[in-house]
Formats: structure tokens, sequence, C-alpha cells
């Protein structure tokens, strides 16, 4: 019974499980959303820095910068520090970490508010309401932080001494000045959204049902209590990062041909085909047209597996602890 008790805690998805949210007024007044924000915010960024130089690398192929598209993967991470230095492989990654806080404090937050809108207001329970509400925390974080990541983009993309931009201020000056104003830092915006939707849905889709499944057959085996809650099961740390990977290699694959064209969109002005791409339907043709599906819509994926898979395992194993250290089950 208490096993079964434990579980019954511990079956929501990853994100903040319902019973986080029943520990009355008094609870909620307490800073919870503070902390709910802090806990996604600081899981976003160790997972975002633990693979900042294949970033940096995945940008420079699926762009095909003129230095490296000669390149693979790894033969593009010995040749960045050789041209740029070490410090090469990072560069954007200070627009990033300002980007990725509040995208990973809103997409974790959200997720658990629209599952919980989903449930009690449409009435859809079960696997379905996670893919629903990953898929609008995914869409609602990006529309939040999507500047920021444009001119991230735009700072890694280049190489040294054949700089456009200064820095994140100067970038930021530059596009709203040159590139139509605030609309400008919205180019690529809607490949953008339909990317997130299903690799956010999925994402938390895959992981919540493989916690759930794994606490339901396996909860000794694959589960712990909770330190800040010994009525709630969570996975073991490794258990966590395996079933993180898991769920971000396979909504890599789904939505990777959207974000490379939402990369080309970003870049902008920085590409020769600028006016060849001007719309996301005229960039997934330009690609397909002179690069195939291989080497075009797909350049790149092996190193996003190889990026995405530990990003996704830490962000959520991060995400996990995060909640227990800010009492939040």
């Amino acid at each position: 019974m208490a096993a079964a008790a434990a579980l019954a805690a511990a079956e929501p998805p990853p994100a903040m499980p319902q019973a986080a949210g029943t520990g009355g007024p008094a609870a909620r007044r307490d800073f919870y959303w503070l902390r709910s924000f802090l806990a996604g915010g600081i899981a976003g960024c160790c997972a975002k820095t633990t693979v900042a130089p294949l970033d940096r690398v995945k940008v420079l192929l699926q762009a095909h910068n003129h230095h490296y598209r000669h390149l693979g993967v790894f033969s593009t991470l010995r040749a960045v520090p050789k041209k740029e230095g070490y410090l090469g492989l990072y560069k954007g990654n200070g627009a990033m970490m300002i980007r990725i806080f509040p995208y990973g404090a809103i997409q974790f937050m959200a997720f658990e508010q629209y599952k919980t809108l989903i449930t009690t207001k449409l009435g859809v329970s079960g696997h379905v309401h996670r893919l629903m509400a990953g898929s609008m925390a995914g869409m609602t974080a990006v529309i939040c932080t999507y500047p920021l990541d444009m001119v991230r983009v735009r700072l890694a993309f280049q190489v040294k001494g054949e700089h456009t931009y200064t820095g994140i201020i100067h970038a930021f000056k530059t596009i709203y000045a040159k590139e139509g104003g605030f609309l400008g830092f919205y180019r690529g915006l809607m490949p953008t959204i339909l990317g997130m939707a299903p690799y956010a849905g999925v994402s938390f889709f895959t992981f919540g049902t493989l916690k759930s499944v794994g606490l339901s057959y396996a909860p000794t085996l694959l589960g712990r209590p909770s330190s800040d809650n010994p009525n709630v099961l969570v996975l073991k740390t490794h258990i966590n990062l395996l079933c993180g990977g898991v769920a971000g290699a396979i909504a890599q694959t789904i939505s990777y041909p959207f974000d490379v064209t939402r990369r080309r969109m970003q870049l902008g002005t920085v590409l020769p085909e600028f006016e060849k791409c001007l719309t996301m339907r005229e960039t997934m043709k330009y690609v397909y047209g002179h690069h195939g599906i291989r080497k075009g819509l797909y350049r790149g994926l092996s190193l996003n597996y190889i990026r995405c898979v530990p990003s996704q395992a830490v962000a959520f194993t991060t995400y996990e602890l995060m909640k227990q250290f800010f009492h939040l089950n």
C-alpha cells in the first residue's frame, strides 16, 4: 500500500508532480512560483553549458559556414580551436545563458500549468495530456525568448577575424536598425514553433511515460523516495539520465528539419543566399534542392544526437534534483 501511494504521488510527468501544488494556500504563497522558476532555469543552464561546444559546431554546419563547410562534426570540433582558440567553441554561449535561463524556467513552469489546465478544463488525462502540455509549454517558452536565440545564433556563426557583431548589445542594436525593427528578431519563428511543438511534446511525453512505467513496474529497482517528500517516488539519478537521453533523441529526430530551416532564417543577411530563403517554404525548398535530405535537411543530425542526448538527460535530471532542493515535491 505504501508503494502504491508513493507511486500515485509520483505518477505525474517530469515537471512538478501534482503533489507539489497541494500544500495549501500558505505553501503556494511561500515563493512557490519563484522556486519553480529557479529550478527550471538552473536545469536549462546546466544542460546547455554541458553541450555548448557542440551547439557552436551545429550552427556552423547547419548554415554551411565557408570556413568549415568541407568538414564533418569531429573535424570541425578539432578545427575551431585551431582557428579561433578553445574559447571559440563557446562563442555565443553568453547569449545562450541569458536566453536559456528564462527559457528553461518558462518551459517547465508552463508545462505544469498547461497540464493542469488540460486535465481540469478539457478532461484530457493519461499520456495524451503530457504530449499536449509539452507542446504548448515549448511554444510558449520559444515565443518569450526567441530574440535572445536569434542573437546567440548570429554570434555563434561568426568566425574570428570576420566579426559583424562585437557583442550581445551590439547585435541587438544592429538587427533592430538594419532588419526591420522588432520584427527582425522573429525571423524564422514559424519553423521554430512548428519544430518545437513536436520536439517539446514528444520529449516531455517520452520522459514522463518512461518515468511512470518504470516506477509502476519496478519501483524498488528504478526509484527512491524524494529527499523533500518521502511519500513521493522519484527515479534514481542514472535512470533519470537514461530516460532524458532517450526522450531527447526521439524528439530531435522528428523535429530536426525545422531546426535546420530555423537556423538559416535566423542568420538572414549573414548568408549569401539570403534572398532565396525569405520564408519557411523557400528555405526548406532551397536546402532540399541544393543539398538534399541527408546533407541538407538532416545535416548535422549525428552531432545533434551527441549533443541532444546528454543535454536532455542533464536537463531532466537537474530539474528533478532542483525540485527536491527547492522542496517542490
